[in-house]
């Protein structure tokens, strides 16, 4: 065995065995309500949501692969049901004929209010409400404390200032 190896301590070991199991069951847990109540998976919500967020509810996909951490053939496909569904378009960047926007539209606006409550319902009732107030503040402080690691350049845009509403 390599000696320079710093293996986990027991305590290590079970903090990080529990957060690997809440990475592998928390997006399954947050899709079924969203796919039973809004035909959505979480990432096809995540996708609309963070185009709500952005100014004139338009980014270039460059862009929102990055902020929902996605391929860009994944981001593609993904549009292309949403666009289907008349959620979202995407248009030809008139000052860079080489990048692709995308546009929620008032169908996918209305979808994102539409469905807002139960994601935060669920986002509730499998997280936030577990939790004590300290807990969450814990929880901000650590989970901000590996996003530095994980995300150091803020592609996914978390870093910054807490979003004052959550849709």
């Amino acid at each position: 065995m390599d000696d320079d190896t710093r293996w986990l301590t027991p305590d290590e070991l079970r903090a990080w065995t529990r957060l690997e199991a809440v990475v592998e069951l928390l997006p399954g847990a947050l899709d079924g309500p969203l796919r039973h109540a809004a035909e959505l998976s979480h990432y096809e919500y995540l996708v609309l949501a963070k185009l709500s967020e952005a100014p004139e509810r338009t980014l270039r996909m460059s862009e929102l692969a990055a902020r929902t951490n996605a391929t860009l053939p994944r981001l593609s496909h993904v549009s292309a049901r949403l666009e289907a569904r008349g959620y979202l378009e995407r248009r030809t960047c008139a000052d860079d004929r080489r990048a692709t926007l995308a546009s929620l539209t008032d169908a996918g606006w209305r979808k994102v209010l539409a469905t807002a409550p139960e994601h935060v319902r669920s986002v509730r009732d499998l997280v936030i409400d577990a939790l004590t107030p300290e807990q969450v503040a814990q929880l901000d402080a650590i989970a901000t404390a590996v996003l530095c690691r994980l995300d150091p350049e803020d592609h996914l845009r978390m870093l910054g200032p807490a979003p004052t509403t959550a849709v």
